[in-house]
């Protein structure tokens, strides 16, 4: 690791701004002794931040009865790891959305985020519950340091960059640190720490692209980080049914979840990616993609599992 390219690219331009709002949020969240109270106070500071974490709890994602119309009452319906992971990423998109990222297709890199939070989400359902929201905002934001790096570095970045997309080569660690001395892992947990984000996440993050992570907690949820990210890969492209079988069953062995989880997680993934990108206002095309890929891992792994 080169620490300092990972300096001058945290004070560059490219790392995403957020309001102050959120980072104050965000810093008092780090104090074990924070309260509601301290929370909704920061948060109805801001007017704009207001009407966005209003809109954020009535959005179809959570299916209330009665609208929610005050601070307190969508903290207590999002709950501060919630409400810290949906306000992150909606600024992150907002902040992103009028950067021209040299080789990168902006729409792709969203649609494969979602899919790998939503999946992360389910499979920390399994194996790691307490840290069901650090995995889904892990997996949301593990690969911000590829957009960071493209648009930091565009000559030397550009055609790694280029590889985020359907039936493309997966980015390596390797390469990464031959063309720009860093890793995208790295420039994301280096964001993710200056956000204040939990170190937990943070450290996962970094350690996301390794096929050897260790086993302690932070490990935990770097492997169902990197399984994630694989079987989002699947989900964003058409692939051949051997490769879906084999992908999921080495994916879901690395977490250390039963296939029989895929094969309950699919049927509801489109639709909880619709619900996620309307609540974070992202543009994400509509594709039968997912429900076809869906439709055959589904049929192939219920047969491997009689």
């Amino acid at each position: 690791m080169n620490a300092s390219i990972l300096e001058t690219i945290k004070k560059s331009a490219a790392v995403p701004s957020m309001p102050q709002v959120v980072l104050r949020f965000l810093e008092i969240m780090q104090d074990p002794d924070f309260t509601y109270a301290d929370l909704v106070k920061v948060l109805s500071a801001d007017a704009g931040t207001v009407s966005e974490l209003l809109r954020l709890a009535n959005s179809a994602m959570f299916g209330v009865r009665n609208k929610v119309v005050s601070t307190k009452q969508a903290l207590t319906l999002l709950g501060p790891k919630r409400t810290r992971s949906l306000l992150l990423g909606r600024y992150l998109v907002d902040s992103m959305s009028s950067k021209r990222v040299v080789g990168l297709d902006m729409s792709y890199f969203w649609r494969r985020s979602l899919t790998s939070s939503l999946v992360a989400t389910h499979f920390a359902e399994k194996v790691a519950r307490s840290q069901r929201d650090e995995a889904f905002i892990g997996a949301l934001l593990a690969d911000i340091g590829i957009p960071i790096l493209a648009e930091a570095m565009p000559e030397r970045y550009a055609s790694i960059a280029a590889q985020l997309a359907p039936h493309c080569p997966p980015i390596t660690a390797e390469q990464e640190l031959e063309a720009v001395e860093v890793t995208h892992a790295q420039v994301s947990a280096m964001v993710l720490a200056h956000w204040t984000l939990p170190s937990n996440v943070s450290a996962a993050v970094n350690l996301h692209q390794s096929d050897n992570p260790g086993t302690d907690n932070v490990a935990k949820i770097a492997r169902i980080l990197h399984a994630s990210d694989r079987i989002a890969g699947l989900l964003c492209e058409v692939s051949n049914e051997d490769t879906i079988v084999e992908t999921c069953t080495e994916a879901a062995a690395f977490v250390g979840v039963d296939i029989s989880t895929l094969v309950q997680m699919l049927p509801s993934i489109e639709s909880e990616i619709e619900e996620l990108a309307d609540a974070l206002r992202i543009d994400v095309i509509p594709s039968s993609v997912y429900s076809l890929v869906a439709q055959r891992l589904t049929e192939k792994l219920s047969a491997s599992a009689c």
